[in-house]
C-alpha cells in the first residue's frame, strides 16, 4: 500500500530532522578551530539527537514510550535553537542562515506536535521560533 508508514524513515518528521542534521553539520564546518570540541560539538549531538530520538521511540513497542522519546527529540530540538542562537551571537553564522534553520526546525516541531496529538492526544503544538526578526 502506497504512503505507509513502515519504518521510521518513512515519516517525513524524520526525514526533515535527517536533512537539519545535514545543515548543521554543513553550517558548523564553517565554526572556528577552538569551537570543534566546544559549539560545534553540542550542536551536532542536539541535531543528531532529534532523528535518533524519532527513530528508537518508533522501535519502542510503547505508545508511552514512543511519545516520551518524542518529547526528548523536541527537546534537542529547542536546545539546538538555543546553541544556533549562540552562533548567531558569535557571529559564527549570518542571520539569514539562522532564520532559514528556524523554519526548518519550526516546521520539525510541527510535526512533531501532530505526531503528540495522534498519539498522546493532550499534546500542543508550540512553535519553536523563537527569533521573529
Amino acid at each position: 500500500m502506497a504512503g505507509r508508514i513502515q519504518t521510521y524513515r518513512d515519516l517525513m518528521v524524520w526525514q526533515k530532522a535527517m536533512a537539519l542534521v545535514t545543515e548543521v553539520y554543513r553550517l558548523s564546518r564553517r565554526f572556528p578551530k577552538e569551537e570543534v570540541y566546544g559549539l560545534m560539538a553540542q550542536m551536532r549531538r542536539c541535531a543528531v539527537s532529534i532523528p535518533s530520538s524519532i527513530a528508537e521511540g518508533y522501535g519502542r513497542n510503547s505508545t508511552p514510550d514512543y511519545v516520551r522519546f518524542l518529547r526528548m527529540a523536541a527537546g534537542a530540538l529547542y536546545e539546538l535553537q538555543t546553541q544556533i542562537e549562540v552562533a548567531l551571537n558569535l557571529e559564527y553564522v549570518r542571520a539569514e542562515v539562522v532564520s532559514s534553520l528556524y523554519e526548518h526546525a519550526d516546521e520539525i516541531a510541527q510535526m512533531l506536535g501532530g505526531l503528540f496529538g495522534r498519539l498522546d492526544g493532550n499534546a500542543t503544538r508550540r512553535s519553536v521560533r523563537t527569533n521573529e526578526a
